[in-house]
């Protein structure tokens, strides 16, 4: 078997896709580590992975919001931080792994595997399209700067994976060494809601944002007056005693998606790319509010929208059309009819599996035969 490691940093929605397939891995015998934020530690073991700590890495909070102009200087300096690239070539200097998978936003990482000569995949968590507007965008810039070209060490890596939905990919994604391997979703199934009143689940980002308290606020007075029953997560990016909850409705630190989603009829999010995928997965129409304008949310929302399984709507929505737009979803059953033709194809495509596959088929390119398998 290889030994694979994987270099990830703190940003939320990036970590599950590489969980699952590193999961994957380990299932079939392969023994998997991680390298990471040290905020990042106590998580990854308690995944069950090996897992150690940037050392030269600057340090980064993911619950401090990101925008404004000292947020976007804290964002250009993660992304354009050399030192976890120095890590990583230490890191593989010293252990010799048979092949690194390097999150597609740590552009140093990518940088330092493949320098290095091991067979080196590059992981993305979102849509190819979004990564060419991100390259040619401010954050890209930083990266280019201290860690390297972005859309260079991409396209020289031996690898890219895709953890998304191809046919959901807009506009013209990146070719050459790109592999789409579905989207991570373990265990989805097509959710049974059961209960007279619908279920809608508020989960809007495990990251710090402006504005995101007064945001989930507007959301849970939007539905407090009609017939649903609503359980919102907030992640620690938001206190739950800070909100004011409505009869109707629930209000938890945290409960996974996997246990909530089966029982749900709709999913209002910030259009995160995992979330929006594992509602899909589940069948599940989806209400888009993006949070941030220089992120994927809007065009995840738009990709979700296009396809016919949701809406999208301004942050700033009032309550009012919030209520309009979650009315609409759960009384017009074209949208979970077109969330579940996504839905089914997206369980078609485990993406775990897919990631996994494309993994071994490159080190067995590589050289580096899967051993005793």
């Amino acid at each position: 078997m290889a030994d694979i490691l994987f270099c990830t940093w703190d940003g939320g929605g990036n970590v599950p896709p590489a969980l699952g397939i590193a999961a994957e891995l380990q299932r079939r015998g392969h023994h998997v580590r991680f390298l990471g934020y040290g905020t990042q530690r106590a998580a990854l073991e308690k995944a069950g992975f090996t897992a150690a700590s940037y050392t030269r890495a600057r340090p980064w909070d993911p619950l401090r919001p990101p925008s404004g102009p000292a947020g976007a200087v804290r964002a250009m300096r993660l992304f354009g931080d050399p030192g976890p690239g120095r890590d990583v070539a230490d890191e593989i200097r010293c252990t010799g792994p048979d092949l690194v998978v390097a999150d597609c936003l740590s552009v140093a990482a990518v940088r330092a595997a493949r320098r290095s000569g091991r067979p080196t995949a590059v992981l993305a968590h979102t849509f190819t399209s979004y990564l060419r507007t991100w390259a040619r965008g401010p954050m890209g810039a930083a990266a280019a700067v201290g860690a390297g070209r972005p859309l260079r060490e991409w396209g020289l890596a031996d690898l890219l994976l895709v953890a998304s939905d191809r046919q959901l990919d807009p506009g013209t994604p990146l070719r050459g060494n790109v592999r789409h391997t579905g989207a991570v979703v373990p265990g989805a199934a097509p959710a049974d809601p059961g209960a007279a009143d619908p279920t809608v689940l508020v989960s809007l980002s495990t990251v710090g944002y402006p504005h995101l308290a007064s945001t989930v606020q507007r959301v849970v007075d939007a539905l407090a007056e009609l017939p649903v029953r609503v359980v919102v997560t907030t992640g620690p990016a938001v206190d739950p005693g800070s909100l004011r909850a409505a009869a109707n409705t629930e209000i938890l630190r945290y409960r996974p998606h996997r246990e909530l989603m089966p029982s749900a009829s709709l999913v209002i999010s910030h259009g995160g790319h995992a979330t929006a995928m594992a509602a899909l997965a589940h069948d599940l129409p989806l209400l888009v509010l993006p949070l941030h304008p220089l992120l994927d949310h809007a065009m995840v929302g738009r990709a979700v929208q296009d396809a016919g399984a949701g809406r999208s709507v301004r942050r700033s929505a009032r309550p009012g059309e919030i209520a309009a737009a979650v009315t609409d979803l759960l009384t017009d059953p074209g949208y979970r009819a077109a969330a579940a033709t996504v839905g089914a194809r997206l369980r078609a495509h485990d993406g775990a599996v897919g990631g996994a596959d494309a993994l071994e088929e490159l080190l067995v390119q590589e050289g580096t035969a899967v051993k005793n398998s």
